[in-house]
């Protein structure tokens, strides 16, 4: 099975990592997850890979591309949230298809995962409901965090030095406190 195609993504997310990997800041990962699956989140950001839609682990891995993996590709750089948007509305499409209802309890947060990037508070209404169910309620309680923060700032103050946006004093504050950033 080539490195390039979705039940790779699929493999290596759910099968090689461990969940504590999922969310680690590792520089090593974020360098093996380049090497291997750069080609496929090229082809991701320049909208080639509609043929792995054709079915819901083949979405979600298209989704863990363009999300998940650019974060670790790109940490710290502009570039790992440049797809967050691609990201959510293929997430969006598969909850209108219920595309959502065809993953394991393991698989769908990281479809819903593009609706908590988000740092539009609409979306998070959304987020709320998709993640207000059983087996995901430690999800839940980082999505009730993450709109907390939406709440206070009206974005993610945590990206602000990144993307080159002017932090307010109470955004700074904030940033100063232990688990403030994601």
């Amino acid at each position: 099975m080539a490195d390039d195609g979705p039940e790779a993504v699929i493999d290596f997310w759910f099968e090689e990592l461990s969940p504590k990997q999922w969310f680690a800041k590792d520089e090593a990962l974020d360098t093996l997850i380049e090497k291997r699956f750069e080609s496929a989140w090229e082809a991701a950001r320049r909208g080639e890979l509609a043929a792995w839609r054709s079915t819901p682990e083949g979405r979600l891995a298209e989704i863990l591309v363009l999300d998940q993996f650019s974060r670790n590709m790109h940490r710290d750089r502009p570039m790992a949230f440049a797809q967050d948007a691609v990201a959510l509305v293929l997430a969006q499409e598969a909850v209108a298809q219920g595309a959502d209802r065809a993953l394991t309890t393991r698989q769908r947060p990281f479809l819903y995962m593009p609706y908590m990037h988000s740092e539009s508070l609409l979306v998070h209404e959304d987020a709320l409901r998709l993640f207000d169910q059983p087996g995901l309620e430690e999800n839940l309680r980082f999505e009730h965090r993450h709109r907390d923060i939406l709440l206070r700032f009206g974005r993610y103050p945590h990206r602000n030095a990144i993307l080159g946006r002017e932090s307010s004093a109470e955004e700074l504050a904030f940033l100063e406190q232990p688990g403030s950033g994601f």
